[in-house]
């Protein structure tokens, strides 16, 4: 399983020797899957983006915190306040978005987070809605050498504020490893599976760690030094980028 932003690409550049290091990982013969908390655009967006960028992904590959917030919607018949950029907002053009709202969703909306919106989801919570976080990764790489905050703050302003807890959809839910795992057809077998990303917590915490996945993180993304020894429990490894892990565990022949 690999995360995308900040593993694979920052904003519009690929890591060093991602696009090739992920050719080389495919012909091994291993399974990928991209698990990603990304919420600025739509899953189809996305896609498009790393092809543009010289990846090779089939478009079912892709899980996303979209999706699993989208199936939540439908599953528990939510009328969601939809903090969310305009290009991601295209995904839930099928969703009744009306008020009174029941469930109020933050993700990654650097438009969206301001005092209106935040204090219309406050009022939207006050009058019973769910609070569902679609991550709550508290800060990401914006370029290759500035981070910038993420929605976890905003959703724990929110949590303060109304004395609810926000329910998380994206990593690192145990649910959503869970989805991967069961496309791969090793739901059974995490143990097998190595999940590889630049967040100690978001990616190699939570649900990847309870499964028990092999746990590599790369200094590359949001990385800072230090971040290795916030794991609640050992990592399998730390390596200078994504082409570094795939240059150990898949070396030349």
């Amino acid at each position: 399983m690999l995360d995308i932003s900040g593993t694979l690409h920052v904003n519009y550049s690929p890591t060093p020797n991602a696009v090739a290091a992920l050719s080389r990982l495919r012909a091994t013969g291993v399974k990928v899957r991209f698990v990603t908390n990304s919420t600025k655009m739509t899953d189809e967006s996305l896609f498009t983006k790393l092809l543009d960028m010289g990846f090779e992904v089939d478009r079912s590959e892709i899980f996303s915190s979209l999706s699993a917030a989208k199936q939540l919607i439908t599953d528990r018949g939510y009328r969601p306040l939809l903090l969310l950029e305009d290009d991601a907002l295209i995904q839930f053009s099928d969703i009744d978005q009306s008020a009174p709202h029941n469930a109020v969703f933050i993700g990654l909306a650097p438009s969206k987070l301001d005092y209106e919106h935040l204090n219309q989801a406050f009022q939207a919570l006050l009058n019973g809605a769910d609070l569902v976080g679609i991550h709550r990764a508290r800060y990401f790489a914006s370029s290759e050498k500035q981070l910038s905050l993420g929605p976890g703050p905003f959703v724990t302003a929110l949590e303060s504020a109304t004395d609810k807890t926000a329910e998380l959809v994206g990593k690192p839910a145990r649910a959503f490893y869970q989805l991967a795992l069961a496309d791969m057809g090793l739901l059974n077998d995490p143990g097998s599976v190595a999940m590889v990303g630049d967040d100690v917590l978001a990616d190699l915490g939570g649900g990847a760690q309870e499964l028990g996945l092999q746990r590599y993180l790369v200094r590359t993304g949001k990385y800072r030094p230090g971040d290795e020894t916030k794991a609640s429990a050992p990592l399998d490894g730390t390596f200078d980028s994504f082409a570094a892990i795939v240059h150990e565990l898949c070396p030349p022949a």
